[in-house]
C-alpha cells in the first residue's frame, strides 16, 4: 500500500472517529452533560449565541468532502492526503479528545487539546493555501473546508481560554470583564483580517463575521462588546469582500 493510499484510509477511520465522538456527545450525552450545559456553566461574554454552533454541521459536512475526494484518481499531483501528510488524523485525535475532556469538565485539559487543534489546523491550513492554481475539487473541497475550520477554532479557541479563566476565577488585573472582552474580540478581528489580506483568503473572516454576529446578538445587553462584535463583524465583511472581488493576474476570484 503506498504512503498516499495509507493516509486516505486512515483519514476516513478517524474523520469517522471524530462523527462517533460528536453524535455520542448529543445522543448520550457523553458525562451526562450536553457541550452546550457545560457552556451555559461557564458562560462568558465572548459566548456566542447557541446557534452559531450549528457552524460544526457545515465544517463536518465538507471534512466528508475532503476525506472522499482523495479517493479520486490520480491527477499526476499530490494528491490532498499525500499533502497534508499526517496532520489530518492529529486534528481528529485532538477534536476527539477535546470533546472526551470537555464533557468529563477537565476543562484546562480541554483547553490544551483544542490549542494542539488549533496547531495542527495552522499547519493544514498552511499546507492548502500554497496549492497553485487549485483544480474546482481543490479548490472546494480542499482549501474552502479548512478556511472554515481554521476560522472557527480561532473563535473556539478564544471562547476556550475565556472559559478557563472564568473558571479558575481570573479578576483580569483589576479591569472590567467588558474591556477584556471588547478587547480580546478586536484582536480576534485584527487576527482575521491578517489572514485574509496575506493569504488572500475572503472566507475565513465571513466565519469571524459569522461567530461575531452570534456573540453581538448573545450580548446586546452589554453595550461594549455589542457594539465591538457588530462594529468588527461589519469590517470584517467589508474585507471579505472586498478580497474576493480582487483578482490576479490569472482572473481568479479569491477562495
Amino acid at each position: 500500500m503506498s504512503r498516499n493510499s495509507s493516509y486516505k484510509w486512515w483519514n476516513l477511520l478517524f474523520y469517522l472517529g471524530v462523527l462517533t465522538v460528536n453524535i455520542l456527545s448529543v445522543a448520550l450525552p457523553l458525562g451526562g452533560r450536553t457541550t452546550g450545559e457545560i457552556s451555559d456553566r461557564y458562560y462568558t461574554l465572548v459566548t456566542p449565541a447557541g446557534y452559531a454552533f450549528s457552524i460544526w454541521s457545515v465544517i463536518y459536512l465538507l471534512l466528508g468532502g475532503f476525506v472522499l475526494y482523495a479517493f479520486r484518481p490520480a491527477e499526476g499531483r499530490p494528491s490532498p492526503a499525500e499533502r497534508i501528510g499526517g496532520w489530518f488524523i492529529a486534528s481528529c485525535a485532538f477534536n476527539m479528545t477535546w470533546l472526551l475532556l470537555w464533557h468529563a469538565l477537565k476543562i484546562e485539559l480541554a483547553w490544551i487539546a483544542i490549542v494542539l487543534l488549533l496547531v495542527s489546523l495552522i499547519v493544514i491550513y498552511n499546507k492548502t493555501r500554497v496549492i497553485e492554481y487549485p483544480t474546482a475539487g481543490e479548490r472546494w473541497l480542499v482549501k474552502l473546508p479548512f478556511s472554515i475550520y481554521l476560522g472557527w477554532l480561532c473563535v473556539a479557541t478564544i471562547v476556550n481560554t475565556a472559559v478557563v479563566l472564568e473558571k479558575n476565577g481570573w479578576s483580569g488585573w483589576g479591569l472590567p470583564d467588558t474591556f477584556w472582552a471588547a478587547a480580546v474580540l478586536t484582536a480576534g478581528s485584527l487576527l482575521a483580517a491578517y489572514i485574509a489580506w496575506t493569504r488572500s483568503d475572503a472566507v475565513l473572516p465571513l466565519v469571524f463575521v459569522w461567530a461575531y454576529i452570534a456573540i453581538g446578538v448573545e450580548h446586546d445587553d452589554v453595550r461594549a462588546v455589542y457594539l465591538t462584535a457588530w462594529i468588527a463583524a461589519g469590517v470584517l465583511f467589508a474585507l471579505s469582500a472586498w478580497v474576493f472581488f480582487r483578482r490576479g493576474r490569472d482572473g481568479r476570484y479569491r477562495i
